[in-house]
């Protein structure tokens, strides 16, 4: 009787052991990956409208792209259809490191009831604080990618460049030049707004995605596991796209910004110098630039990669 008392323990420890933790973190990283393999095109829009105009005033500068559809038209005509690609090796990075700790986490404290009231229903502060936490951890080991992304995907010949132009080659050859000139410090350049926008942007939509699941669920609109996830996403991708441009701008701005011969930024000197300046020089709206082009990569990102999660954590308990 002891005997099978210290099995059944044994069993339920590593149920809910180190094992099934670090599956739950690779199948946020997973998720991630294959959604940013049908929306880096967007991002690459988005990445440049928000370096358009970088510390000019509204009407004052040249405008390359004007919107989501007319950029991609833009890039593809100019600089081929491949170039909408840019930066993607990069993006798989920063959406695995980002992922792998915000879903992940996510997850674990989910499995542990700690996202939960006593009734069992979402918990607002639990939710935003344990989806807040893996975000935060996420953006800064993703930091160095988020850095080569921005960089690779601003690159464009000289007629429709925005911003500084770096002239990596690729992913690997900005990481090593990055870390020959700056230093280990210099891949976390830009880590400030990071860890906010990883933070604000994953409490935001995670917290929403449960919250519209429940609230589907309980009013009898869908059933089925697919659809409530597709619903779900769909808000989480509406409430965080509004919560996270301004801290977005802010670290493209960082992240592809020009360094002295001592590392320091020619244009900024950090997130708070970056927002005053943005906020003299072009004004609140510019906090918002790219907010369409980023919905329209977080709403397809956002549904691709959560009904992709919970498919998985479907699958994860089916075979458990």
């Amino acid at each position: 009787m002891k005997s099978d008392q210290n099995q059944n323990a044994m069993a339920a420890k590593n149920k809910d052991g180190v094992l099934r933790d670090v599956t739950d973190m690779a199948m946020g990283g997973t998720s991630a990956m294959f959604a940013t393999l049908f929306t880096n095109p967007i991002e690459v829009v988005k990445t440049r409208l928000q370096l358009q105009g970088e510390l000019v005033s509204r009407g004052k500068h040249a405008v390359y792209y004007k919107n989501v559809p007319h950029g991609l038209y833009v890039i593809a005509r100019t600089e081929g259809i491949i170039a909408l690609q840019n930066g993607l090796p990069a993006m798989l990075g920063f959406q695995f490191c980002l992922n792998t700790f915000r879903l992940g986490v996510y997850r674990i404290s989910e499995r542990r009831g700690l996202t939960t009231t006593s009734e069992g229903r979402t918990s607002v502060t639990r939710g935003a604080l344990a989806a807040g936490v893996g975000g935060a951890l996420g953006s800064i080991a993703g930091t160095p990618f988020f850095l080569v992304k921005t960089r690779l995907q601003a690159q464009a010949t000289k007629a429709i460049a925005v911003g500084h132009q770096h002239q990596h080659s690729g992913t690997m050859n900005a990481l090593a030049d990055i870390y020959r000139r700056e230093g280990f410090k210099g891949l976390f350049r830009g880590v400030g707004p990071q860890i906010p926008r990883g933070a604000v942007g994953s409490g935001s939509q995670m917290v929403s995605f449960a919250f519209a699941k429940e609230w589907l669920k309980d009013k009898g609109y869908f059933q089925s596991p697919l659809l409530l996830s597709f619903m779900g996403a769909n808000l989480g991708g509406i409430v965080m796209t509004l919560c996270l441009n301004p801290f977005d701008v802010i670290a493209t701005r960082l992240s592809n910004q020009p360094v002295d011969g001592n590392n320091r930024g020619k244009l900024y000197n950090g997130m708070t110098d970056c927002f005053l300046k943005m906020l003299r020089s072009e004004g609140a709206r510019a906090f918002y630039k790219g907010v369409g082009a980023n919905y329209l990569r977080l709403g397809p990102h956002t549904v691709l990669l959560l009904v992709c999660w919970d498919q998985l954590k479907i699958l994860e308990e089916y075979f458990r």
